[in-house]
């Protein structure tokens, strides 16, 4: 058995998720933005307020990486932490009015970006597309659930 690029799920995955990050790079950076602001953003899009684990929740990522983010996202004044009326020891998380005047421009791109990739796809590929990728994600969620238990 060879190991084959072109026929590895991962590898390839991997390379569209990188060429994608490259390309949302180029569209956030002269708005002050990084991809690795964007599951902050899509989570607070809506002007609600999170607990920092409610956002890591939300957000799929590991709570190492969201504590980093949102300190660098503080520093940089698109989010501030509020007093949790419910619960002293905890803080809310909420994204700055700077933050949000940006999300209509970081849609655009993510919509630009979108149809950059799915332009080359017939209505009926990319229904499949989704559909494909819904259910590849789901099994691999499933698979690292039965591994926490």
């Amino acid at each position: 058995m060879t190991l084959n690029r072109m026929t590895s799920v991962g590898y390839l995955t991997n390379l569209a998720g990188r060429l994608l990050v490259r390309e949302l790079e180029r569209h956030l950076a002269p708005l002050g933005l990084s991809p690795g602001h964007m599951p902050v953003l899509l989570a607070l899009e809506d002007g609600s307020a999170l607990t920092q684990k409610a956002l890591t929740e939300r957000a799929g990522v590991k709570q190492a990486t969201m504590t980093a983010t949102v300190a660098r996202m503080e520093r940089d004044g698109l989010v501030t932490l509020l007093p949790n009326p419910e619960d002293g020891r905890s803080t809310l998380v909420a994204l700055t009015p700077l933050a949000l005047e940006k999300i209509p421009a970081v849609a655009e791109a993510t919509v630009t970006i979108n149809a950059l990739v799915l332009k080359q796809l017939t209505p009926d590929e990319r229904r499949q597309f989704f559909a494909l990728m819904g259910r590849i994600i789901a099994v691999l969620e499933a698979q690292g659930s039965e591994a926490r238990v």
